[in-house]
């Protein structure tokens, strides 16, 4: 198996082998598994670290509901062909079965100290027998008011059959037994989502008992004149993935009627308490014709995605700081009138550090600007409470001419982005939903502006979601500009995804699924031609996944020519980086911390190297993935403004070059090692937090910000 190489760094690997390449199921659990490591580490605090904990166990739930859903589905249809790496669906699952079981004792373990860290702390996990008089009193009455009535025990016989479970959902299984007639038979109790899972327990101490543990200890009154003779917990989850016709003449209505199918997806995977009697599991195995799925005995608490409940406000001792959000500078100077900003010069936000409500705020002028004619947008995910969908309702309400593309295909978004379609078409908007075969994931908000005689547009691009909420805790790049080229280029951007209008050229934008993989085919190829020539020869990516094979397999080539790669990936990466003759110069980088990081940066050299004044820069909203490049609307954006393009490689990409806190370093083997942190150790998340913004006031600003504590410099 290619995952299993090992001292793959003394070895020669060819073009040619499967070696080359790192599975992308395992190297995703890897990314988790470092995710859970950060829930590990002790310089975090401690509530934050419980919150890494629930988005490991979150992860790993959504990739068993898409990505092992999808393999199960290729084996169910007897689908053998190999991946890059060489391994055919049915390997796959089974080398996830067995690295997800690693992954889960894992988890366990943090889950203990954890839990008992946050006794100390006075935050307490307890069960119904330890509470107090005080306490015993108010939870039973708690349950007779509030969970009793929407309990419903099962009892499961030829009369009584086995219910439909949602994916997700908790239940409680037990063997009963009836001491009048020796009746025995088995039943269940479904934990209801919409009650709290962790109940907190009035009064001076922090105290939440899980509602498993209160079920468990009640199951005597939902099953009067029975003797409970067994019990257990077990949770599923099902295969959440989508089918769509493709020749459906409403898509709207094609997408509500498989949202429906896809509540009642097969399950693919069943966990089980530890200490759940044989007979009871087979039984549910047997009763949920599940007998493929992956089957897990956890050890500790199930579920532990909701742990992120016992997360409390009050205890600001055991949270990150606050962080003080700033005001994009360069938008203060001119009084809050962003396009006027805009007008004077381009700039670029960094979110978090910098507020989302300039993008909010960039929308809501145009919204109530009289010389504005038409706003175009992309949506592909957005909050519940939107302030973009608002500011886009009262532009048309306002005459405007205003077109959205709504992305229906953004999985698990689906009914959210339905819901604001039909608000948006409600108020006047001219409501798009782009291409079947294709998601529309570029990241395009263009204002069409009457300036005299003159129609001047503005655009943002970005490299994150219109999502005001994860604005807050993705690491993403805003980019305003008046640029005319970007302006026209933007708009044949919209005709393309509105009225399949393939634009014959674009001035400066390239874009998915046309012309961006070629584009960074050809940048790599020029690196490989200043390498040759003996010019300092650089590329320097930064992306969330790095799956590509023709992407992979052109920048081993220009590593076996000189060219020097730095690449920041966060989640996947099936390069191996640091194998002689194939990727010696290539060093990957992988950032988990406070903030998701999240922007996708790429700077090439142009033969004079990094930093320098001559490279090249670009946005984009792709990862150098084949579903980014072959199967998704994407944009590759150029970044010509001097100032905008300093920015982002003396600032951004040096400071991913730098960080230590929160980096980790891949190795040939595809294992990835955590660089070893001191307390003062430089955390680029920490820097932005703490300086000037990125779109400061020019030049006193920038001399205002320290130094990197490392200076980057060309061999």
């Amino acid at each position: 198996m290619a995952s299993s190489i090992t001292d793959i760094s003394s070895k020669r690997i060819s073009l040619r082998s499967s070696a080359r390449y790192l599975n992308r199921e395992l190297s995703w659990l890897d990314f988790n598994l470092r995710v859970l490591e950060t829930a590990a580490s002790k310089r975090i605090p401690l509530l934050e670290r419980v919150r890494f904990l629930s988005i490991s166990a979150s992860n790993l739930d959504e990739f068993y509901m898409v990505r092992v859903a999808g393999l199960a589905a290729q084996v169910m249809e007897g689908v053998t062909d190999r991946t890059k790496d060489g391994l055919t669906p049915s390997q796959q699952l089974e080398a996830i079965r067995d690295k997800v079981r690693s992954l889960l004792d894992r988890q366990h373990e943090c889950e203990k100290s954890l839990f008992s860290l946050c006794k100390e702390a006075g935050i307490k996990i307890v069960t119904p027998q330890s509470l107090d008089r005080a306490g015993v009193k108010w939870l039973s009455e708690w349950f007779s008011k509030k969970l009793f009535p929407v309990l419903t025990p099962l009892a499961i016989d030829p009369a009584h059959p086995f219910p439909f479970i949602q994916n997700g959902s908790l239940v409680c299984a037990v063997q009963l037994n009836r001491a009048e007639d020796g009746k025995r038979m088995k039943g269940l109790i479904l934990l209801p989502s919409q009650v709290e899972r962790f109940i907190r327990i009035p009064g001076e101490k922090i105290q939440f008992v899980p509602i498993e543990k209160v079920v468990a200890h009640k199951t005597k009154s939902l099953f009067p004149g029975f003797e409970v003779e067994s019990h257990g917990i077990f949770q599923i989850t099902r295969d959440s993935l989508l089918e769509i016709d493709e020749d459906a003449e409403d898509l709207v209505e094609t997408f509500e009627t498989a949202l429906k199918r896809r509540r009642g997806g097969s399950v693919i995977r069943v966990d089980v308490n530890a200490n759940m009697p044989d007979e009871i599991a087979d039984f549910i195995m047997d009763r949920l014709e599940a007998h493929d799925a992956h089957f897990f005995r956890i050890k500790g608490m199930l579920g532990l995605a909701n742990v992120s409940q016992i997360i409390l406000d009050e205890r600001s001792d055991l949270l990150y700081k606050r962080m003080n959000i700033r005001y994009p500078e360069r938008v203060r100077e001119f009084r809050g009138d962003v396009i006027a900003a805009i007008r004077q010069k381009d700039f670029v936000v960094h979110h978090p550090y910098e507020s989302f409500d300039v993008v909010v705020e960039f929308l809501k002028q145009a919204a109530e600007d009289p010389a504005v004619v038409a706003i175009k947008q992309t949506l592909y995910r957005t909050s519940e409470d939107s302030p973009i969908v608002k500011r886009l309702i009262e532009a048309a309400e306002a005459g405007k001419s205003v077109t959205a593309l709504v992305e229906l295909k953004a999985r698990f978004d689906e009914e959210a982005n339905i819901r604001w379609a039909h608000d948006l078409e409600d108020a006047g908007v001219q409501v798009v939903y782009g291409f079947i075969e294709l998601k529309t994931h570029a990241k395009v908000s263009l204002v069409v502006r009457r300036e005299g005689s003159d129609i001047r547009t503005y655009t943002h691009f970005g490299t994150g979601n219109y999502h005001p909420v994860n604005a807050k805790i993705y690491t993403d790049l805003s980019y305003f500009t008046a640029d005319e080229a970007l302006g026209r280029d933007a708009a044949k951007l919209f005709n393309y995804m509105t009225g399949y209008a393939t634009p014959k050229k674009m001035e400066k934008i390239f874009y998915a699924p046309i012309t961006l993989r070629s584009k960074v085919l050809k940048l790599i190829k020029k690196e490989m031609k200043h390498a040759k020539a003996g010019r300092p020869a650089v590329i320097w990516a930064k992306m969330n996944a790095l799956v590509d094979s023709k992407v992979i397999n052109a920048l081993y080539a220009a590593s076996s020519v000189g060219v020097r790669i730095e690449l920041f990936v966060r989640g996947i990466c099936c390069l191996r980086p640091g194998v002689p003759g194939l990727s010696e110069n290539i060093r990957v980088k992988s950032m988990v911390g406070r903030f998701l990081e999240h922007s996708r940066v790429i700077c090439f050299g142009a033969g004079e190297g990094l930093p320098s004044d001559a490279c090249k820069v670009f946005i984009s909203s792709a990862d150098w993935m084949p579903r980014n490049l072959d199967r998704r609307v994407e944009s590759l954006i150029p970044i010509e403004n001097a100032t905008v393009k300093k920015q982002l490689v003396e600032q951004v990409m040096v400071a991913n070059l730098n960080d230590v806190a929160s980096s980790w370093e891949m190795r040939p083997d595809g294992t990835f090692r955590k660089l070893k942190s001191e307390g003062d150790s430089f955390s680029a998340h920490k820097y932005f937090m703490t300086n000037p913004s990125l779109s400061g006031r020019g030049k006193a600003l920038a001399e205002s910000r320290p130094a990197m504590p490392a200076e980057f410099v060309q061999e």
